[in-house]
């Protein structure tokens, strides 16, 4: 399924509203039309004082081109196209916010397609968006790197949370959050963790565990690692059940959706978290603050990254100039958010209990105390 996200200029002329043409535009500013279209399409062949005088009358009226006339003057069509795996998972949504917020800014509507995390819809949707757009956002793509090789041979690409030479790609820095995480808990006392693997080939996986066996090695952690698990609710309900019996004293869930699902097979099983077991998850979607108790979990920057993907798109296609510091990586920073399901283990915590208790008493035996 394929639907569409336009920028309020583009939804249209509303009722009892005259339509502003570009002949209007003409006759204010005293050109022709042909003029006109050079000054919206090619600016650059104009003079500037005839060029802002043109842009003058048309910011005056209020003129909007229209897309269907633009695309033939500019063989561009005003539209982004942007595929996600899953729109159910509230990870993507807020990638898609960012995306649509700076495609509003620039001029451009949104074209939007789950492809049900299916490598093969991935490429069938990049080539039925084909003439629509002018370039195309794949997120987290399940695709093979054949695949995404023959996709950007169809149209302008840019990726999120995928690396591959030579396409220009928007990279969440997964694996220092990984590290984040993992000096958190060992800083907490605990020495022997969980991994709650996601997909098996997925890049966010692999930097996760880039960063999770960097940081158990550098901490003397004892690592268990379970899956894989679909990144979703049922998937952490079903490694919850597993992770129990491995004596380990925390979680590290691959995100928080199967964070989510384990925090409540936890609880039905009679299981506290903290007090028994800490639990750690990923992406900071809206309701790890909203569950009780609320997850700690590593924050990505979702619309930062959706914002950076269009920039990158742009670029690609010659509509924005490029910076001088443009990268065709981009990377961006994740932060560890500490709330509520992280603790000292339970032993640590019985033993700073016991010690706290004897304390008081052993100065109210003294002989000074009497």
């Amino acid at each position: 399924m394929v639907t569409i996200a336009y920028p309020n200029h583009a939804r249209g002329v509303r009722d009892n509203v005259v339509a502003i043409t570009i002949r209007d535009v003409a006759r204010r500013a005293h050109v022709s039309v042909a003029t006109v279209s050079r000054a919206l399409a090619e600016p650059q062949l104009l003079r500037e004082q005839t060029r802002k005088r043109v842009l003058a009358a048309a910011e005056q009226l209020a003129y909007r081109p229209n897309p269907a006339a633009r695309s033939l003057i500019t063989g561009r069509t005003g539209n982004i196209g942007i595929i996600v795996p899953d729109l159910d998972n509230p990870f993507y949504p807020s990638v898609l916010r960012g995306v649509q917020a700076r495609a509003h800014q620039s001029g451009y509507a949104v074209l939007l397609a789950d492809s049900g995390e299916d490598p093969a819809a991935e490429e069938n949707l990049v080539h039925t968006m084909g003439k629509q757009v002018d370039g195309v956002i794949v997120c987290a793509p399940f695709a093979s790197d054949a695949q995404l090789a023959r996709i950007a041979r169809m149209t302008t690409l840019v990726l999120v949370n995928r690396r591959l030479s030579g396409i220009p790609a928007v990279l969440m820095d997964v694996a220092r959050g990984m590290r984040q995480a993992i000096g958190h808990l060992a800083a907490l006392g605990h020495h022997r963790l969980a991994y709650l693997s996601g997909p098996r080939q997925a890049w966010s996986n692999r930097e996760r565990r880039r960063g999770l066996l960097a940081a158990a090695r550098s901490h003397r952690i004892q690592l268990v690692e379970l899956g894989p698990f679909e990144p979703k609710f049922e998937g952490g309900i079903e490694a919850a059940d597993l992770a129990v019996n491995t004596g380990a004293t925390a979680l590290v869930a691959y995100n928080d959706m199967m964070a989510l699902g384990a925090l409540r097979r936890l609880v039905a099983r009679g299981i506290r978290v903290p007090e028994d077991v800490s639990l750690v998850g990923f992406d900071d979607i809206l309701y790890a603050a909203m569950c009780a108790p609320p997850l700690t979990t590593v924050a990505m920057p979702m619309e930062a990254a959706g914002r950076a993907a269009v920039d990158l798109l742009l670029h690609q296609c010659g509509d924005v100039p490029p910076s001088a510091n443009a990268q065709l990586h981009q990377k961006l920073a994740s932060t560890l958010i500490i709330r509520a399901t992280t603790a000292k283990p339970a032993l640590a915590q019985r033993a700073s209990a016991g010690s706290s208790a004897a304390g008081p008493r052993a100065r109210k035996r003294s002989p000074g105390q009497e």
